[in-house]
C-alpha cells in the first residue's frame, strides 16, 4: 500500500474518528483531567511534575497539545483532537525513528493496549531491528497485583514479538500502571545491561520510562493528559494524540507514513 500524503492522512484521521470528533466524550475528559490534578496515581501513568498542576491550566495545555476544546463551561458532549496536531507529533515521531536507525540504538516498545496498538508497534520494531536497533526485553514473567482494573488482579510482563504488554495469565489486559516498566527498568540494571536509548510507547510504560530518564516517545488519547504535562516539562520527547481505541487495522495508514517519513519503507 503507497503511504498517504499528509492530506491523506489527516483526512482518513477525521474521517475514521482517530483524530476530529473523537468518541471519548467531553465529560470523560474533564473527569480525569480533574483526577490528575487530584494526584490520583491512576491517571498520572507513575509520573511526578515539577509544577502543580490546577484544573484550568491542564485543560489549556490539552487545548494547546492535543485540540480538545478549551472552553471550560462546554462540560458534556463531542470533543476534539486537532488532526493537525497528530500529524505534527507523528512527523517529530517519525524524525527521531530516523534517528534511532542511524546510530543504531537500542529500543524497547511496550503499551497498555495490547489489542489496538501492539501490532503498530511491532511494524516499526521490525523496521528498526533490520537496521541494526537492538531490541530491549527485560522481566518476562513478572508479576503484580492490581485494584482499579477488572479482576482477575493479577498481571504478568509478556514479550509478545518483543514489545511488552501485561496479560492476567490468560489474556491480554488494558493497563495503565507503571509497574510493569519499572520491573523491566530494574531488571536490566541488576543485570548490569543497557538501558533502552529511546521507548516507544504508551500508558504507564511510556509514564515510568520518561520518568526515570529514559528517552521516551507516547501516544495519548484526549483523555490521558499525564503523558503531554510530561512533554510539557521535558520527561517525553513526544506525545501523539490521537483515539487510542481503534481496530488495528485502523491504524495502518498512520504508521505507513511514519514509515515512510523516517526512511525504514
Amino acid at each position: 500500500m503507497t503511504p498517504p500524503t499528509r492530506a491523506e492522512l489527516i483526512t482518513y484521521l477525521v474521517r475514521t474518528g482517530i483524530a476530529g470528533h473523537v468518541d471519548t466524550p467531553r465529560q470523560n475528559n474533564l473527569r480525569h483531567y480533574r483526577r490528575l490534578v487530584q494526584k490520583d496515581p491512576y491517571h498520572q501513568f507513575g509520573l511526578t511534575f515539577a509544577h502543580d498542576w490546577t484544573f484550568s491550566e491542564v485543560l489549556a495545555l490539552m487545548n494547546k497539545r492535543c485540540g480538545v476544546v478549551g472552553d471550560e463551561e462546554y462540560v458534556w458532549g463531542i470533543d476534539t483532537i486537532d488532526p493537525d496536531l497528530t500529524v505534527d507529533a507523528l512527523e517529530a515521531f517519525a524524525d527521531r525513528l530516523a534517528l534511532a536507525a542511524e546510530r543504531r540504538e537500542r529500543v524497547m516498545f511496550a503499551t497498555g493496549h495490547p489489542t489496538k496498538l501492539r501490532e503498530t508497534y511491532r511494524e516499526w520494531k521490525d523496521a528498526l531491528a533490520a537496521r541494526g536497533c537492538e531490541v530491549v526485553t527485560a522481566a518476562g514473567g513478572y508479576s503484580y497485583e492490581v485494584t482499579t482494573e477488572r479482576p482477575p488482579n493479577r498481571r504478568i510482563v509478556v514479550w509478545k514479538d518483543d514489545v511488552a504488554i501485561v496479560t492476567d495469565g490468560h489474556l491480554s489486559r488494558h493497563s495503565h500502571h507503571p509497574f510493569a516498566m519499572r520491573a523491566i527498568l530494574a531488571d536490566l540494571a541488576e543485570r548490569g545491561r543497557a538501558w533502552p536509548q529511546l521507548v516507544i510507547a504508551d500508558h504507564g510504560f511510556a509514564g515510568a520510562a520518561g520518568e526515570a530518564g529514559v528517552p521516551t516517545m507516547g501516544f495519548a488519547d484526549c483523555n490521558d493528559p499525564a503523558l503531554f504535562l510530561a512533554e510539557h516539562e521535558g520527561k517525553l520527547l513526544v506525545t501523539v494524540p490521537l483515539d487510542d481505541g481503534y481496530l488495528t487495522e485502523d491504524y495502518v495508514p498512520l504508521r505507513q507514513y511514519v514509515m515512510a517519513r523516517a526512511g525504514l519503507m
